[in-house]
């Protein structure tokens, strides 16, 4: 699927659920990333995230604290990567996003952190220290 497809049928409430697993997640923040600036991307990303949640009935789902986070480390990579880098080339360079959210965001946060109740209402600053 191409990436104006995907955004399309993302934002339209057409993807199925079983289709929006951490990878697409991953990939909708790298589009929206590639094509916006970051705070645009923040805005316009939570906005279609909380709507698809609630969509599929578990507005619950929606997390904050991960949701900007991921966003801030995606968008660092993106920075960090060769101009013009494909989504395949951007999955290989960075395994430790695609594996989800230990991976990207063990270094900055303790699952403690993750885990409380206030960072899934509102961003949270991490708790670790990454180096």
């Amino acid at each position: 699927m191409t990436d104006d497809a995907f955004v399309g049928s993302f934002e339209a409430l057409t993807l199925p659920p079983s289709e929006f697993r951490h990878a697409a997640h991953v990939r909708l923040a790298w589009i929206y990333l590639k094509r916006m600036s970051l705070p645009e991307a923040m805005t316009r990303y939570s906005m279609s995230l909380r709507a698809f949640a609630g969509h599929v009935g578990k507005p619950g789902l929606f997390h904050e604290t991960i949701t900007y986070a991921f966003l801030m480390v995606i968008n660092e990579r993106i920075a960090d990567g060769p101009d013009g880098e494909s989504w395949e080339a951007f999955q290989a360079r960075n395994p430790d996003v695609m594996a989800g959210v230990k991976g990207a965001l063990g270094r900055y946060y303790t699952d403690e952190r993750l885990a409380g109740a206030r960072a899934r209402a509102g961003f949270v600053m991490p708790d670790r220290l990454a180096g």
